[in-house]
């Protein structure tokens, strides 16, 4: 199935969850904020999250500054 990582479509297999897309792509795992379909995902919640066909998965980084 495909699903759009970071504005890019990818091939997964079915049933991926979230905790394996975003090994798939190298996705950091502290610092990072993540979004399916718009709605953030708590962290804790990412091994059980399955990703549906079409998702847009949106992976933000914290940055300080101002």
């Amino acid at each position: 199935m495909e699903i759009k990582v970071n504005g890019q479509w990818r091939e997964f297999p079915d049933g991926s969850t979230l905790s394996e897309v975003l090994d798939a792509v190298g996705a950091l795992r502290q610092g990072v904020a993540v979004a399916v379909n718009g709605e953030v995902v708590r962290r804790g919640d990412w091994t059980a999250s399955v990703v549906p066909k079409g998702a847009n998965i949106d992976v933000l980084t914290a940055v300080q500054g101002g």
